[in-house]
């Protein structure tokens, strides 16, 4: 996984303002559509791992990796319905 994530670019930068509920919808929403992702906080480097095992946790993701500012999370995709889509007929 982190070798997959090595060439992507982070899809969420968190600020100053941290882990507020909009941040963590836009990276369940980011998760959804790409299931590996890069997450950049930009004011956390004396807080170690805290933020992003905090992170994956209220995202249900898990944490693969922490490299200096920047979390890489990993999300499986839930599966596709399997119902099948009955088009009107003419």
């Amino acid at each position: 996984m982190k070798g997959l994530a090595h060439r992507l670019r982070p899809a969420v930068q968190v600020g100053k303002h941290g882990l507020t509920e909009a941040v963590i919808q836009t990276i369940a929403r980011a998760l959804d559509d790409h299931e590996l992702i890069k997450v950049r906080f930009l004011n956390h480097e004396d807080e170690g791992e805290e933020p992003s095992k905090a992170l994956a946790e209220r995202t249900a993701s898990q944490l693969v990796a922490v490299i200096g500012n920047v979390a890489i999370l990993y999300r499986q995709a839930p599966e596709p319905d399997d119902r099948k889509i009955t088009l009107p007929t003419a």
